[in-house]
């Protein structure tokens, strides 16, 4: 028996859930194309994620100028895929050169834009992130026109010894506009709410985690999205092929395991013990009781948004500029990494520093290895995405701007050549690889920040 043909928008829906699909091979022989957003194959993706406080440089970039290379200390998390992403090298924001530390460099990291000092909320980032630029190009196509993660609550105030800069600037990469930055969602429940309760988080997404709001909005019964649509899913699953039964069946396994997690999450200790030190008040209402496990479980939610189509365009930071949150939860380092990273060539802090890099590229090869493992029909989620991860500076300890720590990951459909080393000439505006993802999502753009062109040689 034939599979019955379902369009890529279908939703299973009940009582206040909202569940959007994975690509399935009904969906594979719908209708074509057409304008009123029908594929045929599954679409392209386009994730940016965001690291802290740079790298140690001799460990990220490796020695010699060929494209053949050893596998870095930084790098080694990543080496089981290392046919799946690209280095690229020599690339900058020029307008951040010689800015003071980390603030101005956040905003510029997306947009490539000169960073105003100013006063209060009066913020001016210098332009428009490439993800908002996508976001409003084709974001229609989707239920969420991006989506915006993250681990640390804005900050506020003017650092005064970092050159008078809003701190807000270091809690946003994504900026709709020069003066508006889009609010990125830290409460992993309302994350998830964003994707699958439809009568939830729009209103609340954004906000702190001891805003009192957030409190009231996780108020809630235990009743599963799966439950609430579980004869639909039961009937979708019976009508699909061999195929679609196991692609379904992982897809709701995820959504359970995430739920579960969630769960936990929303009754925590009332304290929480911090790697054997006294015992400290633990974070916000819906925050878990540890940082990796706040990690993953934004990244699990991430990769739901991108596997379920409801989002093409997504940013994760995975911590704020100048974190100081302890990192001691990594065997062998102590205190906050900001601090840590201004090791002065002291030989002990400097490997924590190390270590602490290290570990947020472990993170990023997690989620890489997840969107790797998902089957599109033929092709996998990794495949059929173009994630970009980095920072927006080189070293953490000098604040260098030059040759930024910049990785791009993904197939990008069949557009991109991962696998290599590319290195362009020094100081080739960051902004020509973003010139360069804007066209391959379909938007044609001649230019971008201060882009000279595309950079050569991707595909």
């Amino acid at each position: 028996m034939s599979a019955k043909r379902i369009s890529r928008r279908t939703i299973l829906r009940g009582t206040g859930a909202a569940l959007a699909l994975p690509w399935l091979e009904q969906m594979s022989s719908a209708a074509p194309a057409s304008a009123a957003g029908q594929l045929t194959s599954p679409p392209l993706r386009s994730v940016f994620m965001y690291m802290p406080n740079g790298v140690v440089p001799e460990l990220w970039t490796p020695a010699g100028d060929g494209e053949s290379y050893e596998i870095t200390p930084h790098l080694k998390p990543l080496e089981s895929i290392r046919g799946d992403f690209m280095l690229l090298e020599n690339l900058w924001n020029a307008k951040t050169v010689g800015r003071n530390g980390h603030w101005p460099k956040v905003p510029a990291w997306l947009s490539g834009g000169y960073v105003e000092r100013t006063s209060g909320d009066d913020l001016d980032a210098g332009g428009t992130s490439v993800d908002q630029l996508m976001a409003q190009k084709i974001g229609d196509g989707t239920a969420l026109p991006s989506f915006e993660l993250g681990l640390e609550a804005t900050r506020s105030g003017i650092d005064t010894a970092g050159g008078g800069f809003a701190r807000m600037y270091g809690s946003f990469i994504s900026w709709r506009d020069p003066h508006t930055p889009v609010t990125k969602e830290i409460v992993p429940q309302l994350a998830f709410d964003r994707l699958f309760r439809s009568n939830k988080a729009p209103v609340i997404s954004g906000l702190n985690p001891d805003d009192p709001r957030v409190l009231n909005s996780l108020q809630r019964d235990e009743t599963s999205v799966l439950d609430l649509v579980r004869e639909q899913a039961k009937a979708l699953r019976n009508q699909g092929s061999s195929g679609d039964r196991v692609r379904l069946d992982e897809y709701f396994e995820s959504v359970r395991s995430v739920e579960t997690r969630l769960q936990a999450s929303l009754k925590p200790q009332k304290r929480w013990i911090n790697q054997g030190k006294l015992p400290i008040e633990r974070p916000g209402p819906g925050i878990p009781n540890t940082r990796p496990e706040h990690m993953k479980l934004m990244m699990d939610i991430l990769v739901l948004a991108l596997w379920s189509d409801t989002t093409r365009v997504a940013t994760m930071m995975t911590a704020d500029a100048q974190t100081n949150e302890d990192f001691s939860f990594i065997p062998g380092v102590r205190g906050g990494m900001h601090s840590i990273s201004h090791h002065a060539e002291e030989a002990a802090r400097k490997k924590q520093y190390e270590m602490c890099v290290t570990w947020h590229v472990e993170q990023v090869a997690y989620f890489l290895k997840r969107l790797k493992s998902l089957d599109e029909g033929g092709s996998t989620l990794l495949d059929n995405s173009m994630v970009m991860f980095g920072c927006g500076i080189k070293c953490g300890n000098l604040h260098l701007e030059h040759d930024l720590p910049i990785a791009l990951a993904g197939g990008g459909k069949g557009t991109l050549k991962p696998g290599r080393r590319l290195r362009f000439p020094k100081e080739t505006p960051l902004c020509n690889l973003y010139l360069s993802m804007l066209q391959r999502m379909g938007i044609e753009e001649t230019s971008f920040g201060d882009s000279t062109g595309t950079l050569p040689n991707l595909g």
